[in-house]
């Protein structure tokens, strides 16, 4: 192996997914790193490192999904701890970066979390950021130091082109996800179709119009993230009325929280495809579901960086 300038890396995990952490560590064939991630009795975060981390790589696995705060605080805590400890260098491994949906001044006086929250990464101490599926590809530019961002649909184009599906067309469930529908649609070799829709209130849409042919046609719908499942589900439905065969839904990050479970439950969605981003709990999961492991490709893109190789062949 090709190292950069450090002794050696380790993986290290906080709470918010440990299995992730645990697979990818194995895959890279490294046991986690011993460390302990525990809480006073005020609620309090408390980090301890449990073996050395002096001019190591450290790769902290760490999604800010639900509890975001907690999650969040975490990181950062490890983060502290690490630059502390003198590490090498310290890798904030964030499969979903919560917060990432106010990324800009939408109304007068809103914050810009993103920002915020790169802000908060950075000043921690953290020297490296490596995401999957940014809500928006220009939160990068929010941050003083590199970021790695992953690309989720590549590991969904897979799927989709093994299962050889005829009459497929991409349909993307809202205008901010048509780079993604199309890229996807390249992939697969297929046409796209647009759902044209407004969004009354936060987490509630309504269907206006689909701009493309989906008259008999099976149709995956694509977006970065399921939160509550109204986008989806109400595309799903139109594009259902409207006359497709069959409806597929996939997306990176499993967020699926409040009525999204019932919506998808009682939508036109045969197939959910989700991608291991965010720890999925059992109670959630539908028999229609299909998840995916994000695993190997963090796994690859974290060796990658330590050897100093190109991260950007991966989506060669």
């Amino acid at each position: 192996m090709k190292s950069g300038a450090f002794a050696d890396y380790k993986v290290f995990a906080g709470n918010s997914h440990r299995e992730l952490a645990e697979e990818i560590a194995s895959i890279m064939g490294k046991p986690l790193g011993k460390s302990t991630v525990s809480t006073f009795s005020d609620g309090e975060i408390a980090v301890s490192l449990w073996e050395t981390v002096r001019g190591i790589d450290c790769y902290i696995v760490q999604p800010t999904c639900d509890p975001v705060n907690n999650n969040l605080m975490e990181l950062l805590i490890m983060i502290d701890a690490m630059k502390r400890a003198s590490a090498g260098r310290i890798n904030a491994v964030i499969p979903y970066y919560g917060y990432a949906r106010q990324d800009r001044k939408a109304k007068a006086r809103d914050p810009i979390t993103s920002k915020l929250v790169a802000d908060l990464l950075v000043a921690a101490g953290a020297d490296r950021v490596v995401t999957m599926d940014l809500h928006a590809a220009q939160i990068q530019g929010y941050f003083d130091i590199p970021v790695d961002h992953l690309l989720g649909m590549p590991v969904l184009a897979k799927y989709f082109g093994e299962k050889n599906m005829e009459d497929i067309v991409v349909v993307s469930p809202d205008h901010g996800s048509v780079t993604r529908a199309r890229n996807l649609a390249e992939h697969l070799n297929c046409p796209i179709a647009i759902v044209d829709k407004r969004r009354p209130e936060p987490n509630k849409s309504e269907i206006m119009n689909i701009i493309g042919n989906i008259e008999g046609k099976n149709c995956i719908l694509i977006d970065d993230m399921i939160d509550t499942a109204g986008t989806i589900t109400n595309a799903a439905n139109a594009i259902k009325e409207m006359g497709a065969r069959s409806v597929s839904a996939a997306a990176t990050h499993a967020i699926l929280s409040g009525p999204a479970i019932e919506r998808i439950k009682n939508s036109a969605i045969e197939e959910v495809v989700l991608l291991n981003t965010v720890p999925i709990p059992q109670e959630k999961m539908l028999p229609n579901m299909k998840i995916l492991s994000v695993a190997p490709l963090f796994a690859e893109a974290m060796v990658r960086i330590y050897t100093n190789d190109s991260v950007s062949k991966l989506f060669d």
